[in-house]
């Protein structure tokens, strides 16, 4: 028998969807950042918001949250995956690049901010344990808030967006020591706070740490390459899953945070062939879940602290937002940011994030930090965090176009974009696209491929070649793959209906790409060029061409003259295939109108 189904139980849920709903499509039609919006609603909907009011009024009860710390718990997910994408993002060869930033930028943000602002809390008389609680925990900057603001402004591979990343991602990995020191100093009261015994406690968490490397390592690889096997995204969308939520629990249970935990795993996937497609099938949740995180960061923002203490609240975010934003950029000067994009990393970095609700709960119930002075500050870090989006606008604003070279005025042609970019997306890695990557090879263009059959990726990976699992129908994993920047697009897929499929996404995507098409035939050819296809190359027609190119020069015709008439005659096809009306139809794709 069915169990019975109390429709308040889900309440929360069905406000948050809601919410989603409406605060997403529009705050984007206004061109604000959705992040406001759910921050705003969390404060509306949370119990210092209208339901202070509803004793007053009662239907209030049916538009507010009511179990905030449900809210609360499942939001941490929204930071999990977020650094688990992050991970997907980077590379162990891009972290050993940036470790000057990590470890030189990031760790004196830390240890010069905590100082700082431990120094006013001992100040205004708050005991040096407690002070160095608050101090780390305002120390750290909203990776959940700042990176997703980046991303959609297109700054994060700036130099002051690499700055902000190398810096956020120092934070997450002091999170987890920070913790447990609270956690030690809370257990030993007044005791000494470095013995043996204190430094013993961190062995769990290094621990964790080799083991996620490890058997990730070992694991991962054959497991998602099972998975692939199967042929079914719902299965691939499971594993994704329980890479993210395995990774974190397992960090956990050590002492670390679930975050880092599926930071570490996301590091692990971006060096195999599954990368963009688990980047394109997790990013649905993440975007979710992180809507949850802003709505549950408004939630906890208690409104009665701050009418009854709004000189010392504002006054407290005021002096953070300024401390660390000046630390910040001092620092970003030291290791040779040009002044405007110093500033910029410096007010992107300059408001709270969720860690300081992590080590600050922590602290409170440890008995570190007296519970009151701990619900001020938060407060008043929950206060910086809703600066965020103007900061990030603000930088934006002053930081000038992201890689904005005022030098390179000439207009060159390189030969082949520079590092890192891809200048031609091969889709479909069979005997044909491993023939288009081996030219591209020999030409020096740096190329990516995508395939669906685990087996040609494996093949292709083992030659050394840039192959990747995934559907390439979708807009997301083009992107992934680079399609933003390519200069060309070639389908060489023996499935005529998904060649057609790929031709119109990327179409849409890039009205000035280049595409080079696989066809079937002459009538395929002329549907993919109505599609969009610069060029459609029909095997029956080349097919010919090439038995004609061979007898004429076995019977003795020059070959001059044979390879002359030869392109003459594939020409002449092509004007046949490519006629006006086609064209036509290129035309209004091209300008957004289906044909």
């Amino acid at each position: 028998m069915a169990a019975e189904v109390s429709p308040g139980e889900y309440k929360d849920v069905v406000l948050f969807l809601a919410t989603a709903g409406v605060v997403v499509p529009l705050f984007r039609r206004w061109r604000i950042s959705p992040i406001l919006g759910f921050l705003g609603a969390g404060v509306v909907l949370g119990p210092y918001g209208l339901g202070a009011l509803a004793d007053t009024i009662p239907w209030l009860a049916a538009v507010t949250i009511e179990k905030p710390q449900d809210v609360a718990q499942l939001a941490e997910f929204g930071v999990v995956f977020l650094l688990f994408m992050i991970g997907l993002e980077l590379s162990w060869e891009r972290l050993r690049l940036m470790r000057r930033f990590v470890f030189g930028m990031g760790a004196l943000q830390v240890a010069v901010c905590s100082a700082a602002i431990a120094t006013v809390a001992l100040m205004l008389g708050q005991p040096l344990q407690a002070a160095a609680a608050i101090g780390a925990a305002l120390a750290l900057s909203s990776t959940a808030m700042v990176m997703p603001l980046l991303a959609e402004s297109k700054r994060q591979h700036s130099q002051a967006g690499r700055a902000t990343f190398a810096v956020l991602l120092f934070q997450d990995l002091a999170v987890a020591p920070i913790l447990i020191t609270l956690t030690i100093i809370g257990s030993q009261g007044d005791g000494e706070l470095f013995s043996p015994k204190m430094l013993l406690t961190f062995a769990p968490a290094a621990i964790g740490i080799v083991a996620l490397v490890v058997f990730g390592r070992l694991l991962l690889r054959p497991m998602m390459k099972s998975v692939a096997r199967a042929k079914s995204e719902e299965l691939f969308m499971a594993a994704s899953l329980l890479i993210v939520i395995g990774a974190g629990l397992v960090a956990a249970l050590t002492g670390l945070s679930m975050a880092l935990g599926a930071f570490i795993a996301g590091l692990l996937l971006a060096e195999t062939e599954y990368r963009h497609e688990v980047e394109v099938t997790i990013e649905p949740f993440k975007g979710l879940l992180l809507g949850l995180f802003f709505l549950s960061i408004g939630i906890g923002l208690d409104l009665s602290l701050l009418v009854a203490k709004p000189v010392l609240i504002v006054g407290m975010a005021v002096g953070a937002l300024l401390l660390i934003g000046t630390v910040v950029f001092v620092l970003g000067l030291m290791f040779g940011l040009k002044p405007r994009k110093a500033l910029e990393a410096g007010l992107l970095l300059a408001a709270g994030g969720e860690f300081a609700f992590v080590i600050l709960d922590t602290a409170m119930n440890s008995g570190v930090v007296d519970r009151e002075v701990g619900r001020t500050v938060l407060v008043a870090s929950t206060l910086t965090m809703f600066c965020i989006p103007v900061l990030a606008a603000l930088g934006a604003k002053l930081g000038g176009r992201p890689g904005a070279n005022p030098a390179a005025n000439t207009p060159v042609e390189p030969a082949a974009p520079p590092a890192g970019e891809t200048a031609v997306v091969v889709v479909g890695y069979g005997r044909v696209g491993r023939l288009v990557g081996d030219m591209m090879g020999r030409h020096d263009i740096p190329w990516v491929a995508a395939e669906r059959d685990p087996r040609l990726v494996e093949a292709g990976r083992r030659a050394g070649a840039s192959v990747f699992y995934g559907d390439a129908s979708r807009a997301e994993f083009l992107r992934r793959c680079g399609l933003d920047t390519a200069r060309a697009l070639v389908v060489t897929m023996d499935n005529p209906e998904g060649n057609e499929v790929v031709v119109a996404t990327a179409r849409e995507m890039r009205p000035d790409l280049k595409i080079v098409v696989r066809a079937r035939d002459a009538r395929h050819a002329k549907r993919l060029y109505e599609l969009g296809a610069t060029d459609a190359v029909p095997e029956t027609i080349e097919a010919s061409l090439q038995l004609s190119e061979a007898a004429l020069v076995d019977i003795g015709i020059p070959m001059g003259l044979v390879i002359a008439s030869i392109h003459e005659r594939r020409d002449e096809f092509r004007n046949e295939l490519n006629r006006p009306e086609a064209l036509g139809g290129r035309r209004r794709l091209r300008d957004g109108v289906k044909p």
